[in-house]
């Protein structure tokens, strides 16, 4: 979370960067060369290229192609990249602040150690993307895919996964305080000492999901499907709120949460966090 927060106090200086001109610091031999892009560039392609370390600030870069891009510790500020193809970049370490990735494409993507505020990744393919031990608090993934991408030890606290498709994901040790998995797919996904504390689960399918070890304190299992799930005990079902509908493995019992002070069942979700607006276009594209 410490480097989530010092993002907000480097932006206004990441801002100058998107005033027209990109800026190179290598008047020294040895010194590396700073590279800073803003300004539209839908649909155009940086595919291969490699920009480590490299600020995109107030831009607009929909549809463009970075397959393949070396972005590792990169600086996304207030960007676009709305329905671009990062399939097999690298992105490990990159910060990102107020970005739009939403139907964006992250298959075999390198993105452990991501740390950011609230992105939005709805809609995107990240099928096999690479997550470990990001800081994503309030992300959205509605909608997303995320069949066999490996979260493990990631910060989701408060993230949106309505809709998501999450088999084969592996969460194992995550960090997922009142997420919402909401109508999700999460068959064969682990959630192995995962902590699911006040995370809404209304309506989602957990086949053969393995929770050995995960926290559910407060959880909401309204509607959810949890049949054949393995690793659940009765002490951690204890700990949740469920409904009629919803199936545990057999021999287990889960709470009926209704009345004061209980927790209510979950109608409808909230509303996940919007996208930033687009920058208005500007008259050019800058980059180095």
């Amino acid at each position: 979370m410490a480097r989530v927060s010092s993002l907000l106090s480097l932006a206004a200086a990441l801002v100058a960067l998107a005033s027209g001109r990109a800026e190179a610091g290598d008047t020294d031999k040895g010194v590396q060369r700073m590279v800073a892009f803003g300004g539209a560039c839908r649909g155009c392609s940086l595919a291969g290229r490699k920009l480590t370390g490299a600020t995109f600030t107030a831009g607009d870069f929909s549809n463009a192609s970075l397959i393949d891009t070396d972005l590792r510790g990169a600086s996304l500020i207030a960007t676009t990249f709305a329905g671009a193809d990062f399939t097999r970049a690298d992105l490990r370490s990159a910060s990102l602040l107020g970005v739009n990735f939403s139907n964006a494409v992250f298959i075999d993507t390198r993105m452990d150690g991501v740390e950011g505020a609230a992105p939005n990744f709805s809609g995107a393919n990240m099928k096999r993307a690479h997550l470990s031990s990001v800081q994503l608090v309030g992300a959205n993934f509605s909608h997303a895919t995320l069949t066999n991408a490996v979260l493990a030890n990631a910060d989701l606290e408060a993230a949106f996964l309505v809709d998501a498709d999450c088999n084969g994901a592996d969460f194992r040790s995550a960090e997922l305080t009142g997420a919402h998995l909401i109508r999700g797919r999460f068959e064969d996904a682990s959630f192995q000492n995962a902590t699911l504390d006040g995370a809404d689960l209304t309506g989602s399918q957990f086949g053969r999901a393995d929770f050995h070890g995960a926290s559910l304190d407060g959880t909401r299992l309204f509607g959810a499907d949890l049949s054949t799930a393995r690793g659940l005990e009765q002490d951690q079902v204890d700990d949740t709120c469920g409904d009629a509908a919803t199936r545990l493995p057999a021999g287990l019992t889960a709470r009926i949460c209704r009345g004061p002070g209980l927790i209510l069942p979950f109608h409808g979700h909230p509303a996940p966090h919007a996208p930033p607006a687009p920058p208005a276009p500007p008259r050019h594209f800058v980059g180095g």
